[in-house]
């Protein structure tokens, strides 16, 4: 007969965990490096500031891994309103981060793109070199909301139903003793 599982030593690191990923997925997507315009590289930074080649970022790199069989899905959207109505969005969905596709790391890449929009004349600006949303008004009385969405799932449901059941338990032993 198998002993029921510990879940003592794995239950408190796992929040952690996820959150980790997901804010490193989120600063992935809201901070990506800016994008080559006209054929020139956008100097964002500086000239002192000098790009790794990527053989050496591959040594770097770090993450975690959950032998455990954890899925953990991420999705982000960014949205632009103008008076209730939505002007602007882009999102990705990103079912399965382990085994994440060609198309959706391009999405995910393409998520920091420049979103630039405008209301009302006489507004100017140039997006090269520039990743974000950039919102100008010139008009007044305008009701503008941007909004950025993070949706960061695990496939943890079982665990926290057993969690649950173990608590019901336990209360349910402590009301039967007729203690208050």
């Amino acid at each position: 007969m198998n002993a029921a599982p510990s879940f003592d030593r794995t239950i408190p690191h796992l929040p952690a965990r996820v959150l980790l990923a997901g804010a490193l997925l989120a600063l992935l997507a809201l901070a990506w490096p800016a994008r080559v315009h006209g054929g020139e590289a956008a100097d964002a930074l500086g000239s002192e500031w000098i790009a790794l080649p990527p053989q050496r970022l591959d040594a770097m790199r770090g993450g975690y891994e959950v032998p455990s069989g954890l899925l953990l899905s991420f999705g982000i959207e960014r949205a632009v309103y103008v008076n209730g109505e939505l002007v602007a969005t882009t999102r990705v969905n990103i079912p399965d981060v382990a085994r994440m596709s060609v198309e959706q790391a391009q999405a995910l890449g393409a998520i920091g793109d420049a979103i630039v929009v405008q209301i009302g004349p006489g507004n100017r600006f140039d997006p090269a070199g520039f990743n974000g949303v950039a919102i100008q008004n010139t008009l007044d009385g305008q009701d503008i909301r941007s909004l950025t969405t993070l949706n960061v799932g695990v496939n943890t449901l079982g665990v926290f139903q057993d969690l649950n059941g173990q608590a019901a338990l336990h209360n349910a032993l402590i009301g039967a003793t007729g203690a208050p």
